[in-house]
């Protein structure tokens, strides 16, 4: 099941784990990514948290935490080359896994077609 934010993250959720990036249409208004911050693995966050940071050629963005819950593994390969978000950001270019502290809470984010009239 894919989910969206209003703040253009993606989850694709299985099994209690959302595996979160930022959306193709994220990527479009930063430009080339030069530059991930992720967090730790058994980091903490709460909805809403800012969970990593971004940098293009254009600005620094943050990326929130979708729903609460625990890191439980991070896309290294990001860090290394940020340019794989650019090229694929709802693919190899996800951010981090979350465990999620409620599943159910998922049901309150988008779904694909509410995601796409959200940013018209």
């Amino acid at each position: 099941m894919t989910k969206f934010t209003e703040d253009h993250e993606w989850l694709d959720i299985a099994d209690g784990i959302a595996t979160v990036g930022i959306t193709s249409h994220a990527v479009e208004q930063l430009g080339d990514l030069v530059f991930v911050e992720l967090p730790g693995v058994g980091k903490q966050l709460s909805k809403g948290d800012v969970a990593a940071t971004v940098e293009s050629v254009k600005a620094a963005s943050d990326v929130y935490c979708p729903l609460d819950g625990e890191i439980v593994e991070v896309n290294e390969a990001i860090s290394n080359d940020p340019s794989l978000v650019n090229s694929a950001p709802q693919g190899e270019g996800w951010f981090f896994k979350l465990k999620l502290s409620n599943p159910g809470d998922a049901a309150g984010l988008l779904d694909e077609a509410a995601y796409k009239a959200h940013i018209g």
